[in-house]
């Protein structure tokens, strides 16, 4: 990720900030992230991309070579096996930019996260 010294006001800012081949996949899992889970209130939190329903849903973060998602532990624990294919971190995977983005995989895991956050609530 580029040195952010400043935090981004909106989403659009933090994805303004990166060159054009990484805002394509920052669009597209914005995207993908709005569709599964439309009723999200769409921040920055850690000074990235944060969505939140009942609590955080995910967040995502672009770098020289990767788009980081971050869909809290539970979201990784659940889909450990298909996941298991990109680089992971405590609490993120990394889908590289060279690489379609997984927009299937993205969205079960939102949906996911929506369910898990619904079922605390009640």
């Amino acid at each position: 990720m580029k040195a952010n010294t400043v935090t981004p006001e909106s989403v659009d800012e933090y994805i303004k900030t990166f060159p054009k081949k990484t805002q394509k996949y920052l669009k597209q899992m914005r995207t993908a992230i709005k569709k599964a889970a439309p009723k999200a209130e769409e921040g920055i939190g850690y000074k990235m991309p944060a969505y939140k329903y009942n609590g955080v849903l995910v967040y995502f973060a672009g770098y020289a070579k990767h788009i980081g998602f971050y869909a809290t532990p539970t979201g990784h624990k659940e889909f450990k096996k298909e996941l298991s294919i990109y680089k992971e971190g405590k609490g993120s995977v990394q889908f590289p930019l060279d690489e379609p983005l997984p927009i299937a995989l993205i969205t079960k895991i939102v949906k996911f996260r929506v369910k898990e956050n619904l079922a605390k609530t009640k």
